[in-house]
């Protein structure tokens, strides 16, 4: 019985070490494409840095492509997760529908790497997020709490009706994300250094209003 107890101990921790192995090197390769792109990123600096060899990388997760998407689909993963902890369907929906801004705003903010995965896939016109089979699902979800919320707030009558939560949850995206993805060039470009923190609150209370004089129901 003491053997017996023995052994399921120590697959128990034998499952715990490969998973803590695989999370070391999901996040090492996490910070590898954000740095380097896709084309840039190698596959020994993702192994060093995660310590681990690379027949482990190969083993627990892939080759680099493999790699890349399990990146992909962990950084997709964070944010939606991070998105459900903020019940907003239990807030007013205009509200609610504020706090999602608000909350896009520092996730990108936050998480600079998120949004350097982002680019990169664009570059490659979304080839890898194509073949994720978690991709679709994941993502659904947001946008059907923005839904909800629009719904809630139409019967309500504090939000206009006729209002595509997709659309709304993309228009909410880009104006969050192109002032991050572009802030040197459009500092540069139109000489108003864009970086600091005041310029960054004066953006995030401008989209905020944008949002809700958008989405509000006719006086």
């Amino acid at each position: 019985m003491k053997t017996r107890t023995m052994k399921q101990r120590g697959k128990k921790q034998a499952v715990r070490d490969a998973e803590a192995t695989k999370q070391r090197i999901l996040q090492a390769a996490s910070v590898e494409f954000s740095n380097h792109g896709y084309m840039g990123a190698r596959i020994d600096r993702i192994a060093r840095n995660a310590r681990a060899n690379k027949r482990l990388l190969y083993y627990y997760v892939g080759n680099k492509e493999a790699l890349f998407l399990a990146a992909l689909e962990r950084a997709y993963d964070g944010i939606r997760s991070a998105e459900r902890e903020l019940r907003l369907e239990e807030l007013e929906p205009v509200d609610g529908i504020e706090q999602l801004v608000r909350f896009t705003w520092n996730y990108f903010n936050t998480n600079p790497s998120f949004v350097a995965l982002l680019n990169t896939e664009n570059l490659h016109r979304a080839r890898h997020l194509k073949k994720s089979r978690q991709i679709p699902d994941m993502n659904s979800t947001v946008v059907a709490i923005v839904g909800r919320l629009l719904d809630k707030g139409v019967r309500a009558g504090t939000i206009r009706p006729g209002i595509d939560p997709l659309l709304l949850y993309i228009s909410i995206a880009s104006l969050c994300y192109f002032y991050i993805s572009n802030i040197h060039t459009l500092t540069v470009v139109f000489a108003r250094n864009l970086k600091t923190e005041d310029s960054r609150q004066g953006h995030v209370e401008h989209v905020v209003a944008l949002v809700r004089q958008g989405i509000a129901a006719a006086a």
